[in-house]
């Protein structure tokens, strides 16, 4: 059994959980059917593959939770950009093992323009 209720509504296409018990920190993406998956980093929608490419460049086992977030950042920062269904807001969490902090919340336009101004 998957854990998930047959009730609870699932997005089309998944989305991810995450969360911390007496194992550890945990993050599962979940499908539409209500399976689940466990790994150490999942993209989910119609921009993730915007995302993993950013993700996939940047990730290192051994990271700082400022450099975790600011990757995270730009992942979807370039999804949103790219995917017109991903939004235009970056909603950025950490979780921790008493519960999650809001890190930042931010333009995506803002953060695109920003970013091309740096590399000019």
């Amino acid at each position: 059994s998957s854990g998930i209720n047959a009730e609870w509504p699932l997005r089309p296409g998944g989305t991810m959980v995450c969360g911390w018990d007496k194992r550890g920190p945990g993050l599962y993406y979940v499908d539409s059917d209500g399976q689940r998956t466990t790994n150490y980093m999942f993209s989910v929608g119609s921009g993730s593959t915007y995302a993993y490419g950013v993700m996939d460049t940047g990730y290192k086992y051994e990271m700082s939770v400022e450099d975790a977030c600011d990757l995270g950042r730009k992942a979807i920062m370039h999804a949103a950009h790219r995917d017109a269904m991903s939004g235009g807001v970056v909603n950025l969490y950490h979780m921790k093992q008493d519960g999650w902090v809001k890190v930042s919340q931010t333009d995506v336009s803002q953060m695109y323009y920003q970013s091309l101004e740096e590399r000019n």
